[in-house]
């Protein structure tokens, strides 16, 4: 569709704004990696503006800034994933983080009382895989393929899911990391 006039300094602010938009949910998604609430809310509250504005009835916009705020909606999938994981299992959990991004639990059942060991380690690795691939999934228009990503995840982890910590772990993580990836998925698809 051609504007002239009034309607095409609306499409032009519109998607102006969108893209501000976007770049802040970028920037934020990417400074929370350091640490800090305050920073993966900001994100969020980003996300959902951007989200919010695509959804509703809005002017067509070049398919090159379609793309980009596309890529915008992956970049926020990839970086502020794991920091709103973190925050949402800090709130929901008082488990302690092990070196390697684990958690500590008793290794009691292995014969060593009063020891910890640590499992679900490599999660910030899984995470950004999983939520890559379900915001490519959703934009792509192929939804069907998120079972596969969370039968692969699943798979990969059954074997460190005997306690009951890694298992309450697993299922939070697990639910906010795929809502934070549909949620960027939206954005990506309804932005194209």
């Amino acid at each position: 569709m051609i504007y002239a006039g009034p309607h095409l300094i609306l499409a032009v602010a519109f998607w102006m704004v969108l893209t501000l938009v976007v770049a802040g949910g970028v920037v934020f998604s990417v400074l929370s990696l350091r640490g800090g609430r305050w920073s993966i809310v900001a994100a969020a509250a980003f996300l959902l503006v951007a989200v919010v504005m695509v959804g509703l009835p809005h002017p067509a916009g070049p398919a090159l800034l379609g793309a980009a705020i596309a890529l915008g909606a992956v970049a926020m999938s990839a970086f502020g994933g794991s920091p709103a994981v973190k925050t949402v299992l800090a709130l929901a959990t008082r488990q302690v983080e092990g070196e390697a991004g684990g958690i500590m639990i008793a290794a009691e059942a292995e014969g060593e009382p009063g020891k910890q060991r640590e499992v679900l380690r490599g999660g910030l690795t899984i995470g950004v895989l999983e939520r890559v691939a379900t915001t490519a999934a959703l934009l792509a228009g192929a939804p069907e393929a998120i079972a596969v990503v969370i039968a692969i995840k699943g798979v990969g982890r059954f074997s460190e899911l005997g306690a009951s910590e890694a298992q309450e772990r697993f299922i939070i993580g697990t639910f906010v990391s795929l809502g934070w990836a549909a949620v960027c998925g939206a954005l990506a698809r309804l932005a194209w």
